[in-house]
């Protein structure tokens, strides 16, 4: 093969240039999936976590992250569900240009669509954690919604909750200890379910153009 041919052969098959934005909440799993695959033309930039708690920050905040850092990239992969935002952040990205995950949140998913709805259909009442969840506990649900200084207010945030599921995206032992000890903390029945890194990965690997591996 004539070597011209050959170099318009390898930049059709080089990946492009991508920038993910992401929820601070997702940071671990996204660099652990780009870690394990190679993935090393994707720019990661996350947003905080705590942003779940003002979803109306989402939609601009993501705007202004492609703004700054969208220079040297083909394209744009948001790592939000709606997320609360109400439609908000699709308008957005429909302007910028840019895709979102499919889901409302990071449950569904983690878990599947399917799997999610019927995990919610079972129980109506349940609340979820995630690994990032479980970590941070202490500081996003019971200091962040001030549980800490007024437990009395435990009843009025999670009375009308019956069960916490965990979705776990690793088989960590430790945290799974750390889960079921939060739901007796806010009187809750306690549900594992496995998810590993869910729809992610298959998110973000058409990007790559080579498929995805997952260690969870």
């Amino acid at each position: 093969m004539p070597a011209a041919q050959t170099a318009h052969s390898a930049t059709e098959r080089a990946p492009s240039r991508t920038l993910l934005v992401a929820c601070g909440a997702l940071a671990r799993e996204v660099v652990e999936l780009i870690r394990v695959n190679g993935w090393d033309h994707l720019t990661v930039t996350c947003l905080p976590a705590s942003w779940h708690n003002t979803p109306d920050k989402i939609p601009e905040g993501v705007r202004q992250r492609i703004h700054a850092q969208r220079a040297g990239h083909d394209k744009v992969l948001v790592l939000y569900g709606d997320c609360g935002t109400g439609g908000e952040l699709d308008r957005v990205l429909a302007e910028e240009g840019a895709e979102r995950i499919g889901g409302p949140h990071c449950y569904s998913f983690y878990a599947g669509e399917a799997v999610f709805d019927a995990l919610a259909e079972a129980e109506i009442g349940s609340f979820y954690l995630t690994d990032y969840l479980v970590r941070h506990f202490e500081r996003l649900i019971i200091q962040g919604l001030g549980l800490d200084r007024h437990p009395e207010l435990l009843s009025i945030y999670f009375g009308n909750y019956t069960r916490l599921v965990y979705l776990a995206q690793t088989e960590d032992k430790e945290l799974q200890q750390r889960a079921a000890a939060a739901a007796e903390r806010l009187g809750l029945a306690y549900h594992y379910h496995f998810t590993g890194y869910g729809g992610l990965g298959d998110f973000i690997a058409p990007a790559t153009q080579e498929p995805v591996a997952c260690r969870n």
